[in-house]
């Protein structure tokens, strides 16, 4: 067997931190990688020892295979850990590794190619008695052939790339009328994004429920499952927010889950770490006879944590042990469920702006103590719009699902991050919509409710009186008046000003007369910024109150001054006006692609395009004039 004194991991952020505090625990050595952004970067930090591999740009760093296997060499690692993502399911990558005298924690490359297109691995399955979705996965690709099968599986049907993943290639066709169309339309997205072109139909599950069981395999031929999650909650086939167990499982279907997930990775000799997903028609609860495979994730799962929780076991030292040669520490009979855990992914984004991704500093970064935080940044650190824009994982773990909900709305709406903006308020609100909380969801729901879970609500009373409080108290102490510095911390007032005193202050350009209360509120903290802003956090949301009306040549970009400003580096894909147009608040403006996805920008009120300083093809940094408009 196979001796693991020292482990690489093959990744950044969140997940190096987290196999590294295992392996610390487990007294085996640690080794990082990192681009020349990430130099300064938390799992920097905690690693034993640190290799740069490149450039800032994943692809001449993290997607370096040569360079990953060099630093491991060079680092004296034995093993490599390749996280998720990047490479983590590159059957090549893992071969290379293995061929380099290094062991793989990571299953077989057989497993990872059987498992990594989506056609063949649904024929794989139905000959192990897998039930799939029901479908076309022939090799005609003609249209016509295409459109027949689609009238033999019957509408509405999803129009699915072989080798898809993440949305892209997939497009759902309600009747025979748009099915020419759609399909055109995968097939170039589909090509663009894979190089592969062909795609595959399945009959739309019209309620469907995202349902992964944890299977868990060793090279002795043992097999397990963890139990099952829900993650369901998504939003642009990506996911939320996730839990275990799933609500509303019955034993019955649970059997019958699991039992096929465990004969999933049966078919394909699977050793290690291993997610089998499938989709529930959830129209009529969830029933054996209406759950089908969909795919096969040959690694870790972001959301592993939460099987954590619910077992009380450590998936990372399993995948270590594993891969050493051991058999699986516990048999199927030995594992068991305890609780209920939810976890939410806090992303550095700003919902109530189409999710545009928020880069810059953290200046101010604080998660709520009592539940479990896998963080991948630090106060202090920094947002690249170089990586996928997760900044952490919060979890709760409870008896009943109810507390455990509870607990991690209470913890998303205790986060506290600035000047970058984050979902926690979106996700609290996520967390506390009565169709959660009652366990009737599909992959649907955040669409359904996309205007009611994106609106910000207006700070309450007792926020106010913090920031007028806070802003009396700056006044006074002549801070206000002081040249721009590092945060100040104004924490812990006992609101008692007299009732008449009141404040003007102006949020997002808007007047608000504010007044401290004499009531007993909980004393909260206001932050005042190096740009003079007060800044109340509440229900995860940050409140930046100004104590001076904008001036008529600033503002923030695409607030009231009508400058278009990029949020983040990037490159302008399509530009959708012209100088002297008029425009409509919301009306697309120009597309911007940055942190591998597209971005709208849209006009922030009804008036005319004065300049246009950019055209289609154009890199731009942060903060550059994108488009000048003037109010109608």
């Amino acid at each position: 067997m196979p001796e693991i004194t020292s482990i690489l991991v093959a990744n950044r952020g969140e997940i190096a931190r987290r196999v590294f505090a295992t392996a610390r625990r487990m007294g085996i050595a640690t080794v990082a990688v990192y681009s020349e952004a990430d130099a300064q970067a938390p799992h920097v930090r905690d690693a034993d020892r640190a290799v740069l591999i490149g450039p800032a740009v994943a692809r001449e760093s993290y997607l370096v295979a040569e360079r990953i296997i060099a630093a491991a060499l060079e680092a004296g690692a034995d093993a490599i850990h390749p996280g998720y993502g990047f490479l983590s399911e590159n059957a090549d990558f893992a071969e290379a590794v293995m061929a380099a005298g290094l062991t793989w924690i990571g299953p077989p490359p057989p497993a990872i190619r059987a498992m990594g297109l989506k056609d063949a691995a649904k024929a794989l399955m139905d000959k192990a008695g897998v039930p799939t979705t029901p479908g076309y996965l022939g090799e005609d690709q003609d249209p016509a052939t295409l459109a027949r099968e689609a009238e033999r599986i019957g509408y509405p049907v999803l129009i699915k790339a072989v080798a898809g993943g993440g949305g892209k290639g997939m497009r759902r066709v309600e009747g025979p009328g748009d099915f020419e169309a759609a399909l055109k339309s995968a097939k170039r997205e589909a090509a663009a994004s894979f190089g592969d072109d062909r795609v595959l139909l399945e009959t739309y599950v019209t309620r469907p429920r995202h349902i992964e069981v944890q299977v868990f395999g060793d090279s002795h031929g043992n097999v397990v499952h963890l139990f099952e999650r829900d993650c369901s909650l998504q939003r642009r086939h990506q996911k939320v927010i996730e839990e275990a167990p799933a609500p509303g499982m019955t034993e019955e279907a649970r059997a019958a889950v699991t039992a096929a997930a465990v004969r999933a990775a049966q078919a394909v000799g699977y050793v290690g770490a291993g997610t089998v997903e499938f989709i529930a028609d959830a129209s009529e609860g969830l029933k054996p006879d209406r759950i089908w495979f969909m795919e096969m994730n040959t690694r870790l799962q972001v959301e592993h944590p939460v099987t954590e929780m619910v077992t009380g076991l450590d998936l990372v030292e399993w995948q270590i042990r594993v891969a050493a040669g051991e058999p699986l520490p516990l048999m199927q009979h030995e594992i068991s469920l305890s609780g209920h855990a939810v976890e939410a992914r806090l992303y550095a984004e700003n919902p109530a702006a189409g999710f545009l991704p928020s880069t810059g500093e953290l200046e101010h970064f604080r998660l709520p103590p009592g539940i479990r935080a896998d963080a991948g940044v630090e106060e202090g650190g920094r947002i690249t719009p170089f990586y996928d824009p997760m900044i952490a994982k919060l979890i709760a773990h409870a008896a009943t699902r109810e507390q455990a909900i509870a607990d991690l709305c209470e913890a998303c709406d205790g986060v506290e991050v600035w000047p970058v903006k984050t979902n926690a308020g979106f996700l609290s609100r996520c967390l506390e919509a009565p169709g959660f909380i009652g366990g009737d969801v599909d992959t649907g729901f955040i669409d359904r409710n996309l205007a009611e879970l994106t609106t910000t609500p207006a700070p309450s009373a007792a926020a106010l009186a913090a920031a007028s409080a806070a802003a009396l108290i700056a006044d006074d102490s002549g801070i206000m008046e002081e040249p721009p510095s590092p945060w100040r911390e104004l924490a812990g007032f006992r609101l008692n000003a007299a009732p008449e005193t009141a404040v003007r202050l102006f949020l997002d350009g808007r007047p608000i007369l504010a007044a401290p209360s004499e009531s007993e509120t909980e004393p909260r903290s206001v932050l005042l910024d190096d740009d003079g802003h007060l800044v109340v956090f509440e229900h995860g949301e940050a409140f930046a109150f100004a104590t001076h009306p904008p001036s008529a040549g600033g503002g923030d970009g695409a607030a009231g001054d009508g400058q278009i400003r990029s949020p983040m580096p990037g490159k302008i894909t399509a530009v959708a006006v012209k100088a002297g147009d008029v425009v409509a608040k919301g009306q697309p403006l120009l597309t911007l692609e940055a942190m591998k996805m597209e971005h709208a920008m849209t006009a922030p009120f009804d008036g005319t395009v004065e300049t246009l300083a950019v055209e289609p093809g154009a890199q731009v940094v942060e903060g550059a004039v994108l488009v000048q408009l003037t109010a109608a």
